[in-house]
């Protein structure tokens, strides 16, 4: 069994406000390389962009390691949002009825592996990420 690990972020300039995610995979995607993305993604709050930023990770995981390998593969999710890290552990119910939608879309995308792990880290231990997000995020002003 092959482990991946990704760090995630999402911000919002204003809560609401122009959003972004970021995306940093490690070199075990199979291309022997590290990956990484960053998209501006409209108006949200900073929680829907933390959980759009983990729904495209494990969209992108999936793409990147292909079906068979995915199902393979434990994925270890590394986020500076204690909120999502808990509401996907079960820790944490989701009370606000926008993240209803976003949490069930993560959760699903997690049977597509062999499994999904969430570890909450500072923010300091997710600097690559976090400037993802602000690259995207600085593209709209």
């Amino acid at each position: 069994m092959s482990k991946l690990v990704v760090y995630t972020d999402g911000g919002a300039r204003g809560n609401p406000g122009p959003a972004a995610i970021g995306v940093a995979f490690g070199p075990s995607t199979g291309s022997g390389q590290a990956r990484s993305y960053s998209e501006a993604i409209g108006v949200a709050t900073n929680n829907v962009a933390e959980y759009r930023a983990v729904i495209f990770a494990l969209k992108k995981a999936k793409q990147l390691l292909g079906k068979e390998r995915a199902k393979k593969t434990a994925v270890e999710v590394r986020s500076d949002s204690e909120l999502v890290v808990k509401q996907q552990r079960g820790e944490y119910q989701v009370k606000e009825e926008g993240l209803v939608p976003l949490f069930v879309e993560a959760w699903n995308l997690r049977q597509e592996f062999k499994s999904v792990s969430f570890t909450v880290v500072r923010r300091e231990e997710n600097t690559e990420a976090d400037a993802l997000v602000n690259r995207a995020l600085d593209t709209l002003l």
